[in-house]
């Protein structure tokens, strides 16, 4: 039998997640470490905390005001942005072949201190578009890994596809194999940042370190430059 040639082969409903290194970490890292100490120690303080978890308020946009933390904010946005601007490659159109501009709001920036084994569990992110996490601070990787129970595990991020909730009780054989393995694991090092869609499920698994697993995350919202959301603007023909 002659079998005719495939004309079309789709993708559909791709994920964009952005992994990014920032060049500055080394210098700005530890007096992030040192002032978003404070703020724990004094928020403890002042609530009567005490433990292996501390997670600030997500007002931390405006309550810092060091040059240094701009610095991190205005990495956090960049990111933010060309990781939308690849997600959306195939949406976005303009008459001159480029993409539309942006505002990206920070909607809510926190931090979150972990240890002995404290972790996140899963989650998704509301009221935004996208989201991220950003390490300043954690055991070195041989450490992180060294870990006799956790092992490679030892305070990753993991993320789970859109596949995961297809997985209760469905049939499974070599031809899905695509639909078993539903999660993705990232790790941990400081200087890393992860943006991913706020709608994808994610968690934090447990941690244990000679030092705290320290984390700036954030929700942001995007809008076009005109001052509205309307879609029909930016689609193809």
């Amino acid at each position: 039998m002659k079998l005719s040639p495939l004309s079309e082969q789709r993708q559909l409903w791709p994920t964009t997640v952005g992994v990014y290194q920032w060049a500055d970490a080394p210098e700005v890292n530890p007096l992030l470490l040192r002032v978003l100490g404070v703020l724990r120690a004094t928020g403890q303080a002042a609530t009567g905390q005490s433990g292996p978890f501390f997670a600030s308020g997500d007002d931390l946009l405006q309550r810092i005001k060091l040059p240094e933390w701009q610095r991190l904010v205005q990495f956090l946005v960049a990111s933010i942005r060309d990781t939308v601007v690849v997600a959306n490659a195939g949406v976005w159109a303009s008459s001159h072949g480029e993409q539309p501009g942006m505002q990206i709001a920070i909607e809510g920036l926190w931090c979150q201190f972990s240890n002995h084994a404290a972790h996140h569990d899963v989650h998704t992110h509301g009221n935004c578009s996208w989201s991220g996490v950003y390490y300043v601070d954690l055991d070195d990787e041989a450490e992180r890994i060294a870990h006799p129970g956790l092992g490679e595990l030892n305070g990753i991020t993991r993320f789970y596809g859109p596949y995961f909730n297809r997985l209760g009780g469905a049939h499974a054989d070599f031809g899905n194999a695509y639909l078993q393995v539903p999660h993705t694991d990232i790790a941990p090092e400081s200087g890393k940042l992860v943006v991913f869609p706020s709608w994808l499920p994610h968690q934090a698994m447990p941690y244990v370190g000679q030092r705290d697993r320290l984390i700036v995350s954030f929700n942001a919202s995007v809008h076009s430059e005109r001052g509205h959301n309307q879609l029909h603007a930016y689609q193809r023909g």
